[in-house]
């Protein structure tokens, strides 16, 4: 395995140094790959497998999310051709995207996150020249973020022969995704309208109404079995044939970010990859302080990791850097979604990421600008 992060790392098993007092880890811990740690620094808590390359299922759209979306302004409207839909997997999670109708790619994103609409995926990589201009840019992506265990051959994560990502690579699309205000209001939107058919009446007048979607991240909506997860903002789950069910999450609690990835549990039951996800987290709340780290998720190439706090790129920060570091609240609109994410939590003590001119400049590790929690 890959020793990206440190040594640790690329040994298998689980990988933990728990110091005095520190809790022991969870028991019941079945997925053939797991990692927990500090969103902000970068710390790894603990692993098991973290490099072991498994198929992805649709946590692969982090990456595809934080590829694709900076390049599209969320008001820009695509009306739906055919080939926008071409050679979407037998099975697919689809979001209900029709041809000849005319979408936001506000909507669309809505679509990628919420349902796990691999329609939406197509139409977004018809809108940035196709499928495989679409993959090359991922995979050139992954390369920038150091995520050297992933090979991207499908963008929305579809069973596909040799696409492969790792418990490391999906964490490090998550905390990369999280710089963006976008990504983080899509990742934890809990429900939205979404735009349906055009229909006409018997008079031939046209009408368009809405249909609600809701998250399938169940740590954010909870199910029968399992309640929302305290403090959880995202990220995204995945189930295929190959895959399994796969998930990476974020939550927020007492000022600890942490990101939990767990990748295909052994044990077969209904929400598993959730309630094992779950129990990670509360593990990482109460050990952190009191364990060593076992490794580290590195920064992307070319980050600054030396800068000071209040440190500025050249020319200044412009208005788009400026409202990525401003809190998200929860919206309000149906249209827009809803999120049940309240006020903005200054992870990184005010120090803001700067992206003028395309450039991280961050201060030490790469902290998050503003990461939102849940009203409870």
């Amino acid at each position: 395995m890959s020793v990206v992060g440190g040594e640790r790392l690329g040994r298998p098993g689980t990988q933990v140094d728990l110091g005095s007092g520190a809790p022991v880890l969870p028991k019941d811990l079945t997925a053939r790959s797991w990692i927990v740690a500090d969103a902000e620094s970068g710390d790894v808590l603990a692993a098991h497998n973290a490099h072991w390359r498994l198929p992805p299922a649709s946590t692969m759209k982090m990456l595809f999310a934080d590829t694709v979306l900076p390049k599209f302004p969320k008001s820009t409207e695509h009306k739906v051709v055919p080939s926008d839909l071409a050679g979407i997997g037998s099975g697919s999670s689809m979001v209900g995207i029709k041809e000849n109708e005319t979408y936001t790619v506000h909507d669309l994103w809505l679509g990628v996150f919420l349902r796990s609409g691999n329609d939406a995926v197509h139409v977004l990589s018809a809108m940035n020249n196709g499928v495989d201009r679409t993959v090359k840019d991922m995979q050139a992506h992954a390369t920038e973020l150091q995520a050297l265990d992933t090979h991207v051959v499908s963008p929305d994560g579809y069973d596909a022969k040799g696409q492969v990502s790792s418990a490391y690579d999906l964490t490090l699309f998550a905390r990369s995704g999280l710089q963006k205000k976008d990504f983080r209001e899509y990742c934890s939107t809990v429900r939205a309208d979404f735009p349906g058919e055009t229909k006409k009446n018997k008079k031939g007048k046209k009408s368009r109404e809405s249909f609600e979607i809701q998250n399938t991240n169940r740590l954010l909506t909870g199910d029968s079995d399992i309640s929302t997860y305290q403090g959880i903002a995202g990220v995204k789950n995945g189930n295929t044939t190959n895959a399994g069910a796969t998930f990476t999450g974020v939550a927020e609690r007492d000022g600890k970010v942490l990101l939990v990835t767990v990748m295909n549990p052994e044990k077969n039951e209904h929400n598993e990859v959730y309630k094992e996800t779950a129990r990670l987290f509360d593990w990482g709340f109460r050990a952190a302080g009191k364990i060593q780290p076992v490794g580290e998720l590195v920064p992307p190439k070319g980050v600054d990791t030396t800068a000071q706090p209040g440190a500025k790129a050249s020319g200044g920060t412009s208005e788009d850097d400026r409202a990525s570091s401003k809190p998200v609240a929860a919206a309000t609109g149906t249209r827009s979604g809803s999120s049940g994410i309240g006020i903005a939590l200054a992870v990184a003590g005010g120090f803001v990421v700067l992206l003028a001119a395309g450039v991280f400049l961050v201060n030490r590790r790469w902290p998050l600008p503003d990461l939102m929690r849940r009203r409870r």
